[in-house]
């Protein structure tokens, strides 16, 4: 894209400046779009497992219903607590938003279609999730009451007990591509399983890795059946009980652009990312572009975001952080030793 300033007569500079403030919207005006639709589908899947008809009035088949919402909660007042940190309290959901479109910056799309290719993009995404914390916790101390201080403990044991093993699981993945950079890593998945499967999940070493990715990841975002920082009713609604109008509504969006994130980041790590799922070329699906690809699997693992919601039971919080410390933390330390073990067995660093 720069070139294609450049060619403009733009000076280097500014051709580059141009060209990442686009390729910043391509991403981040998709995603918001994307959030609105995703709430939408959420709310019918959920109702249709439920037997129910979820949103089917405002528009076609209810698709402007999220529309809908969002502008009324941007005519509703904002209430800001009397006995708050009012700086805070307002920075606090605009911590969590940012934060949860940052991440994106390193996704790739298709083969080098991504706005910041960077070799550490895997420890860029573990740096940007962990900023997340911060945005609950001010929330819940400026808030400057009790029941949203409880919740936003509660939110920060929980995200930081499962960025613990979710960093020994990537650490399984970074070894055996061999490299931090996400579109390496897309590519080292390329006919993995007996040559003909794109894909890490097809590996019996990292198959488990994955499953426990996505569990982790559904804790991580405060995702039910782990969403005890805001349904127990001794926390009222969680963190955001003192908030209303835009700043409930950032924090509602950044959950979501969170949710998508952890499904982009099953699919490039564990799915193959932009390439198709089967490495035949006998398949005209090759003519497919690879934000296709990319796209669908993101909507199939929503979609198991979404039936498990809506079928699982909730944890009870004792068995949220014992199965985090005491079952994911052990386990998935212990497959970084055979992984690296195997790797080095079979020559894979010679």
């Amino acid at each position: 894209m720069t070139d294609f300033f450049l060619s403009l007569g733009m000076s280097h500079d500014w051709a580059w400046f141009v060209a990442t403030i686009c390729g910043i919207l391509l991403i981040a005006l998709p995603l918001m779009l994307g959030v609105a639709m995703i709430i939408y589908a959420d709310r019918k899947i959920w109702a249709a497992m439920a037997l129910r008809r979820g949103p089917n009035v405002v528009g076609p088949f209810g698709l402007l219903q999220s529309f809908a919402d969002g502008l009324k909660v941007f005519l509703q007042e904002t209430i800001i607590p009397s006995a708050s940190n009012k700086a805070l309290f307002l920075i606090a959901p605009i911590i969590t938003f940012t934060v949860a479109l940052l991440a994106w910056a390193v996704i790739p799309f298709n083969s080098g279609a991504v706005l910041a290719d960077i070799n550490v993009g895997l420890l860029y995404i573990l740096a940007i999730s962990s900023l997340g914390v911060y945005g609950i916790v001010i929330a819940g101390w400026a808030s400057n009451s009790k029941y949203p201080f409880f919740s936003a403990m509660r939110a920060s044991a929980q995200m930081i007990s499962y960025e613990v093993s979710i960093g020994f699981i990537l650490i399984c993945v970074v070894l055996w591509a061999g490299s931090f950079n996400l579109n390496d890593i897309v590519k080292a998945q390329e006919g993995h399983g007996l040559g003909i499967v794109n894909g890490f999940w097809f590996n019996p070493l990292l198959f488990p890795m994955w499953v426990m990715f996505l569990i982790s990841s559904m804790a991580e975002t405060a995702r039910a059946p782990f969403d005890l920082t805001e349904a127990e009713s001794e926390l009222v609604a969680g963190y955001q009980t003192e908030y209303s109008s835009m700043s409930f509504a950032l924090y509602w969006l950044g959950e979501y652009a969170n949710v998508l994130l952890m499904c982009a980041l099953n699919a490039t790590l564990f799915f193959g990312g932009w390439l198709p799922p089967l490495n035949i070329d006998l398949i005209p699906w090759f003519d497919v572009p690879g934000f296709v690809w990319l796209l669908l699997k993101i909507l199939f693992f929503f979609f198991v975001f979404s039936w498990v919601k809506a079928t699982v039971p909730r944890f009870r919080y004792d068995q949220l952080m014992r199965l985090g410390w005491k079952i994911f933390l052990p386990v998935s330390l212990l497959f970084v030793v055979i992984v690296s073990g195997y790797l080095m067995a079979t020559g894979h660093f010679a």
